[in-house]
C-alpha cells in the first residue's frame, strides 16, 4: 500500500510537471529561434545598407574592413556580390575575388531584389547555419548582394540548456515529493501495517500485540480503536469458550457416571423382564457420555489454531498398528500394514494418531471375524498436486454411496448402524485432516468393505521409524474414539 500510495503521489506530480516544463521549454525554445532569426536578419540587412553606400560611393576598399568588423561581432560568414553575382569580399577568404555566384538560388533571387532565409550546412562555420542573403538596393537598381550565415549552434546549446535546467528542477521537485510522499504514506499505512499484523495474530487464536491508536489519520485510528474492542471481546468469548470445553468435561463426567451406577444397582430389585430395559438404559447413558466426550472434542478442535507440523507417517502408522493388534485380536481380525513408505507429511501434532484410532475403531466395529482391516500408504500426484494418502479398509457390509456423504455430517448415523455411535467420529477425522491442509474421503474398498482415504501434503524427505515422537496416551486415545 505504501508502494501504490508513493507511486499516485509521483505520478500525480510528474503530470503536473510535464505539464507545466514541456510548454515552457517549448514557448522559450520558440523564442530563442525566432529572435535568432530576427536578429540575423536584421543584422544582415544594416550591413547591407552600409555596403550599398560604400558600393554607391565606389569606395570599395572599405568593405573588407565592415565585412570584418561584422564577422568580429557576430561571428558569422560573410560573402558580399556586386549587382552582376560576383564576389567583391568573403570573410573566410575561401571564395576568391570575381567568383560568380549569380547561379546560387539565393543569390539569384537576392539579384532580383529578394531577399531569402534557409538553414544549411555551412563549411566556414562547421556546422549547420541560418543563412540570411539580402540585396542592398538603391531604388529598382540592386547594387550588392550580402550572404550572412550564423552559426545554429550557440542557439541550440542554449536551448539545451535550457532543457536540462527544466529537468533537473524537475528531478529536484520529483525527488522533494518522494520523500514527503514516503513519510506521508508510512504515516497513513502504519496503522493499516498493524491492524494486518494484529488480525494475522487474531487468526491464530492470540493477539499479543493490539494496533496503536494514537497514530495516522484520525479515521484509521477510530478504526484501530473499534479493532482492538472487537478484539478483546472475540479473546474473551473465546477463553469462555475454552474455559467452558475444559469445565463442562469434568462437570459432566460425575452425574453420568453416578446415574449409570444407580442404573445398575437396580438390577437385583428389578424384575428379570426389566433387565433388557435396564441394559438399554445403561447404554443410552454410556452413549451420552461418548458424545459429550465428541462435542467437547469438536469444540477443542475449533478453538484451536495449532499450525501443522513435518510428521513421519511411517512411524505412526506402526505405532498405532501395534496398539490396536491386540483389540483387533479379541475379536479375531488381523490388522495388515503394507503399501510404500509415506515419509513425512504436514499434520497438526498428535492428529495423525487420533485419525487413525478413529478411523480403526470405526473398521474394528463393523469387520467380521476372521477378516482383516489393511493400512496402506501410496504417493499420487506431483508437483504442487502431490499428495500422499492412508487407506484403512475394512472387508465390512460398506456403505451407500448417499450413505458415503452424509457420514462426515455431525450426528448422522446409518439406519443399520449399531446404536451405541454417535456419529461424531468421521466429522473430527475430517477436521483433524482439513487442520493439517488434508482431506479425507469414503470409497468402495475393493472386494466390498469401506475404503477411508486420508489425503495429506507431503512434507518433503523421509525418515524410517522410531521419531522418538510423543503419541497420545491411552486416556487420550480413548477419550477420541469414544466419539463413535
Amino acid at each position: 500500500m505504501t508502494r501504490r500510495l508513493l507511486l499516485s503521489y509521483l505520478s500525480l506530480t510528474l503530470l503536473v510537471l510535464l505539464g507545466l516544463e514541456v510548454p515552457l521549454g517549448y514557448f522559450y525554445a520558440r523564442g530563442e529561434i525566432s529572435r535568432f532569426t530576427g536578429d540575423g536578419r536584421q543584422s544582415a540587412e544594416l550591413l547591407a545598407q552600409a555596403l550599398e553606400v560604400r558600393v554607391e560611393q565606389r569606395a570599395a576598399t572599405d568593405i573588407p574592413a565592415l565585412v570584418t568588423d561584422f564577422v568580429n561581432d557576430s561571428g558569422a560568414h560573410v560573402i558580399v556580390v556586386d549587382g552582376t553575382g560576383k564576389v567583391i569580399a568573403d570573410s573566410d577568404t575561401a571564395t576568391a575575388d570575381g567568383t560568380d555566384l549569380s547561379g546560387d538560388p539565393d543569390i539569384a533571387a537576392a539579384l532580383r531584389d529578394r531577399a531569402l532565409s534557409t538553414t544549411r550546412e555551412d563549411r566556414v562555420v562547421q556546422g549547420d547555419a541560418f543563412t540570411v542573403t539580402v540585396p542592398a538596393s538603391s531604388g529598382a537598381t540592386v547594387r550588392c548582394v550580402v550572404r550572412v550565415s550564423y552559426p545554429v549552434a550557440p542557439v541550440t546549446t542554449k536551448i539545451r540548456g535550457i532543457w536540462t535546467t527544466l529537468a533537473l528542477i524537475g528531478l529536484g521537485v520529483l525527488t522533494a515529493v518522494a520523500a514527503i510522499a514516503f513519510a506521508l504514506a508510512r504515516w497513513v499505512t502504519g496503522p493499516v501495517r498493524a491492524l494486518e499484523a494484529a488480525t494475522a495474530e487474531l487468526a491464530e487464536g492470540r493477539l499479543n500485540a493490539p494496533p496503536t491508536t494514537s497514530q495516522g489519520p484520525p479515521e484509521l485510528r477510530r478504526l484501530a480503536s473499534t479493532f482492538s474492542r472487537t478484539a478483546a471481546r472475540l479473546q474473551h468469548l473465546l477463553q469462555t469458550q475454552r474455559a467452558f470445553a475444559s469445565e463442562a468435561s469434568h462437570q459432566l463426567k460425575t452425574p453420568l457416571t453416578a446415574l449409570r451406577l444407580r442404573l445398575e444397582n437396580f438390577e437385583p430389585y428389578l424384575d428379570p423382564r426389566a433387565h433388557d430395559s435396564l441394559d438399554e438404559a445403561v447404554g443410552e447413558v454410556e452413549r451420552l457420555g461418548r458424545m459429550v466426550h465428541g462435542l467437547l472434542a469438536l469444540a477443542r478442535l475449533e478453538n484451536s489454531a495449532t499450525a501443522p507440523e513435518a510428521t513421519d507417517l511411517d512411524a505412526v502408522v506402526a505405532d498405532r498398528a501395534t496398539t490396536w493388534t491386540a483389540f483387533a485380536a479379541e475379536t479375531c481380525v488381523d490388522i495388515v500394514v503394507t503399501g510404500e513408505p509415506g515419509g513425512q507429511v504436514w499434520a497438526v501434532p498428535g492428529a495423525l494418531e487420533q485419525i487413525i484410532d478413529n478411523l480403526l475403531s470405526n473398521a474394528l466395529r463393523v469387520a467380521p471375524p476372521g477378516t482383516s482391516i489393511t493400512l496402506a500408504t501410496r504417493h499420487t500426484g506431483g508437483g504442487r498436486t502431490a499428495a500422499v494418502e492412508l487407506h484403512v479398509m475394512d472387508q465390512g457390509p460398506g456403505m451407500t454411496g448417499a450413505e458415503r456423504e452424509r457420514a462426515f455430517d455431525r450426528f448422522w448415523r446409518a439406519a443399520d448402524s449399531y446404536h451405541e455411535g454417535t456419529g461424531l467420529g468421521l466429522p473430527i477425522v475430517r477436521q483433524l485432516t482439513r487442520a493439517g491442509g488434508g482431506d479425507v474421503v469414503l470409497a468402495t474398498a475393493p472386494g466390498g468393505g469401506l475404503d477411508a482415504v486420508v489425503r495429506l501434503r507431503p512434507a518433503g524427505g523421509r525418515t524410517g521409524h522410531g521419531t522418538g515422537r510423543h503419541h497420545p496416551d491411552h486416556a487420550a486415545r480413548e477419550e477420541w474414539v469414544s466419539a463413535y
